[in-house]
């Protein structure tokens, strides 16, 4: 999936888009990627001369594979938006640097009238970086 074809599906642009290509997607799960560059905004002062992504930033790269897995599983709208209504659980495991490219993970595990249950984690050669459950509903902005 390319980047124009994720962009039809969630609303996040460039800064704040973190998912830069799908590698395998099923009813109920999602794998995409993410290289992170020196350049990206949240490295610049997180911290001068030790840059690491922030583990917030780690959270919505998991929160962004499932907003993607939900626009293509759920029947949203066209102006439907994916938002995060709960973060549980979460753990970070190993520091993400600039230059790194993890592996970002998102699986549906329930789903309640228009609430929907996930679980996600990232991985940085094969381990785990972060890890979270978190639940979104689709809202409409209008």
């Amino acid at each position: 999936m390319t980047i124009e074809q994720i962009e039809k599906l969630i609303p996040h642009r460039k800064p704040m888009r973190l998912v830069d290509e799908i590698v395998s997607m099923n009813e109920t799960e999602i794998v995409c990627r993410k290289t992170f560059s020196e350049d990206e905004f949240f490295v610049q002062g997180h911290f001068p001369n030790h840059p690491i992504v922030p583990g917030v930033i780690q959270c919505e790269c998991c929160l962004q594979a499932g907003a993607i897995l939900l626009a293509q599983i759920a029947e949203m709208a066209d102006d439907a938006v994916p938002v995060a209504t709960r973060l549980d659980n979460v753990k970070f495991k190993n520091m993400v640097r600039p230059g790194d490219t993890v592996e970002i993970h998102a699986k549906l595990d329930d789903q309640v009238s228009n609430a929907f249950f996930l679980t996600g984690k990232m991985l940085l050669g094969g381990k785990v970086t972060a890890r979270l459950n978190f639940a979104c509903t689709v809202a409409n902005p209008g």
